[in-house]
């Protein structure tokens, strides 16, 4: 059973038709700092517990649940996630967070940071450039790592899942100091930034 999917227009569209929507974003607290649509709520892919957020749902537990991350690969796992625990009714957003704001949807910019997928060619760039630096200088064996990023790199791109995305998303500064808003706010960015 796979997802189903919804275009920023047609959730736009049901916005302004004044029904309760239920959005979770599940990218990093420090992306959803920097840019977020305005009703949505942040819960990070890597503590997704489909089981409490159904829980959490007071009564809506029918409705649609809709999930957006920053360009749509990261809400397919998120709804994956969710329909393996047995909760169906999950939609993902075409496009993700980006595309809303292009459709127009309301959004909420907050400080600026370096997305997760950006992080991942960085390191993954610069992991590979050392591999083949150490083994060209020190020893022939250490371009084995250059290699290893580049079999991991071929893996996230067959599985769509990034073993180094989700090392990456548990870092320092992908997270947002205790006490900022995960919840909607009303035009204010989280902790005042």
């Amino acid at each position: 059973m796979t997802a189903t999917t919804i275009t920023p227009q047609e959730l736009s569209q049901l916005r302004q038709s004044g029904q309760s929507l239920e959005l979770i974003d599940v990218r990093t607290p420090v992306e959803y700092r920097e840019l977020h649509v305005e009703f949505a709520r942040n819960v990070p892919l890597d503590q997704l517990d489909p089981q409490a957020i159904q829980a959490e749902r007071n009564g809506n537990a029918e409705k649609p649940l809709y999930v957006v991350c920053r360009s749509g690969s990261r809400g397919k796992q998120a709804c994956e996630k969710f329909l393996a625990a047995g909760i169906a009714n999950v939609v993902n957003v075409e496009g993700g967070t980006l595309a809303c704001e292009t459709a127009g949807l309301p959004v909420v910019r907050g400080q600026k940071a370096i997305s997760l997928e950006r992080q991942v060619r960085i390191a993954a760039g610069a992991l590979v450039v050392i591999g083949a630096a150490l083994g060209f200088w020190v020893s022939p064996y250490l371009i084995g790592m250059a290699a290893f990023v580049g079999a991991g790199l071929m893996f996230a791109g067959i599985t769509d899942t990034c073993g180094m995305g989700m090392v990456l998303a548990r870092m320092p500064w992908n997270q947002v100091a205790t006490g900022c808003a995960t919840k909607p706010t009303s035009g204010t960015t989280c902790c005042g930034r």
